[in-house]
């Protein structure tokens, strides 16, 4: 039986091909016709009775759902059954788990720890965050959500079940242990290893820590995310580092927000992009994401040395508040340049707040720390520092340290995908959370004309899908899941702004996950069809044999939540 048929649209099957005409045809969450409109409508199921739901799509380009390859959703997917920021993108796949910090597999102090440290990504909706292993997250994904979700191993989190925040060196036993709980998230379904290597405790770890963890993705089919160490003042280097450590340890390598930003690296990009192709001719596998903001967004205590860092928030709050070590924080900050700043000397009035804990720091949000303490008559370093302690370092921050000429470059690049690097909390969150995709494909492709409509899709679609390991993903073709979205080309776009970051995207009215719409005439349905993705490693609890990339085929009628 047929459940939809998707009529009178062009289709873009995410390959890079030409958009053509056909109907296409959905049946128990997967593509099971794709009629190319000079031909009978019911061309391919003659003999069938024919129940279809018809979606008239006229003027529209039907194309597979677009796959974020860099999401913080990790808790919004669960508590936020609209999840209207990435559903209205037509987005259909999440990829959650990343820079190294992440919600499993943890303990029950890591879990704690972690839920404080990046309160300023995802905040700390209401869930009992009872799970602790990848496997239960997954779970919780299956029991329904709004888009499909795969997960990284965040490597932070196994080091910090291990060794805490302790900054020393990982010992041979620790490194095992470590290696273990990898190898364990790959199992139970993880597609790769993520780390934050200017994130706490990510930045303590070696190379051999990670080539010692990387071990186990590699056994598992996996592929290596790193947030990398240096963004700013040795970002060629810290980059040549990553395509180094992947190459030795033979894992794919996808660089996450693959940015080169900071004045200082002002048309440095071709050096990145001659390295990558580099790689690529030896043989490496290598591709990276990208979002089409210009301002960067993360938790404004990552600014922080490593050294302050590496004993708790409490020991953190501490230093902050010691006029001693304050000065010397401050000094690394604004004078020599932090490892958690990217060796580069802070420019305040780059620097604004998007989001704070608790609701007496509201005053700050949407500022910059420059017009912050001129309007209180402080310095901005002890404005900065004061506010970390107002609100237990939980303020969100937005950076405006981006290069056009650089962004461009890398987004031309045949190893580019898209990923948002949403994050969704905050009264001045970054709008690439709400508009990475929309803007992708409007501005930058139909308006600037950076590449055509189709490789713009292809960016978003079968290449991220590639890297995921799925065919049966992000390509519109029969016998794929019934990921789909429905945009019209001349109107598709993004009035998202920094001023207002939640404005919702023009031109998309339809968008299906598993074959269940989620949206339908530009309206949030009540459906929570998304399942997990797991990874080639997946071993099934119940069948130790069984090794999976798929996910369970929703019913269309499923209840909602």
């Amino acid at each position: 039986m047929v459940d939809w048929i998707l009529r009178g649209g062009d289709v873009i099957d995410g390959r890079g091909g030409t958009r053509y005409p056909a109907d296409v045809h959905i049946s128990a969450g997967r593509i099971s016709a794709i009629v190319p409109s000079a031909e009978p409508a019911d061309a391919a199921h003659r003999g069938e009775p024919v129940e279809a739901r018809i979606l008239d799509v006229t003027g529209l380009v039907v194309a597979p759902g677009f796959i974020d390859m860099h999401a913080h959703s990790d808790l919004a997917v669960l508590s936020d059954p609209e999840h209207l920021a990435k559903v209205r993108q037509g987005i259909t796949l999440e990829v959650v788990g990343q820079d190294g910090l992440g919600y499993a597999p943890v303990t029950d102090a890591t879990m704690a720890a972690v839920l404080d440290q990046i309160a300023g990504w995802n905040g700390k909706p209401a869930l009992d965050y009872a799970w602790r292993s990848i496997a239960e997250y997954l779970e919780r994904v299956d029991a329904g959500t709004p888009t499909n979700v795969a997960v990284l191993v965040p490597h932070g989190a196994t080091r910090m079940n291990v060794m805490g925040m302790d900054a020393a060196s990982a010992s041979s036993e620790q490194l095992e242990q470590i290696r273990e709980y990898v190898a364990q998230g790959m199992r139970d379904g993880a597609v790769g290893m993520s780390t934050g290597l200017s994130y706490a405790p990510g930045m303590y770890a070696s190379d051999a820590e990670l080539e010692h963890a990387l071990a186990a993705v590699r056994e598992h089919g996996g592929y290596y995310c790193p947030h990398h160490r240096n963004y700013g003042s040795a970002v060629i280097e810290s980059y040549g580092d990553c395509l180094t450590l992947a190459s030795r340890a033979g894992v794919p390598l996808h660089l996450a927000h693959c940015h080169v930003n900071f004045p200082v690296n002002a048309g440095r990009a071709p050096e990145l992009l001659a390295a990558i192709d580099e790689a690529i001719a030896a043989g490496d596998d290598v591709t990276l994401d990208a979002y089409p903001y210009l301002a960067s967004a993360t938790y404004l205590a990552s600014m922080l040395p490593g050294w302050a860092q590496s004993e708790g928030a409490d020991a953190t709050l501490t230093l902050l508040a010691q006029p001693e070590s304050r000065a010397r924080i401050l000094h690394e900050i604004e004078v020599t340049g932090s490892d958690g700043q990217h060796g580069v000397p802070v420019d305040w009035r780059t620097i604004s707040i998007s989001a704070v804990s608790e609701q007496e720091n509201e005053w700050a949000i949407g500022h910059t720390i420059a017009k912050l303490a001129a309007q209180r008559g402080v310095a901005p370093g002890e404005l900065f520092a004061e506010l970390l302690i107002a609100d237990r370092l939980g303020p969100g921050c937005l950076m405006a340290v981006g290069n056009e000429e650089n962004m461009l470059a890398v987004m031309r690049h045949s190893a580019h995908t898209v990923g948002t690097d949403g994050i969704l909390v905050g009264a001045k969150p970054h709008p690439r959370g709400w508009g990475s995709f929309p803007l992708w494909l409007g501005h930058f492709a139909r308006e600037r004309g950076i590449l055509s409509l189709e490789a713009a899709v292809q960016h978003a679609t079968s290449r991220p899908a590639a890297r995921l390991g799925l065919d049966d993903r992000g390509v519109v073709a029969v016998g794929a899941w019934a990921d789909l979205l429905v945009f019209d080309p001349q109107t598709v776009g993004s009035p998202a702004s920094y001023d207002e970051p939640t404005l919702a995207p023009t031109g998309i009215p339809h968008v299906f996950v598993n074959g269940v719409p989620t949206l339908l005439h530009g309206e949030r349905t009540r459906a929570l069809p998304g399942r997990a993705v797991r990874g080639a490693g997946y071993v099934a609890a119940a069948e130790a044999t069984s090794m999976s990339s798929e996910t369970p085929t929703p019913k269309p009628e499923e209840p909602t939540r």
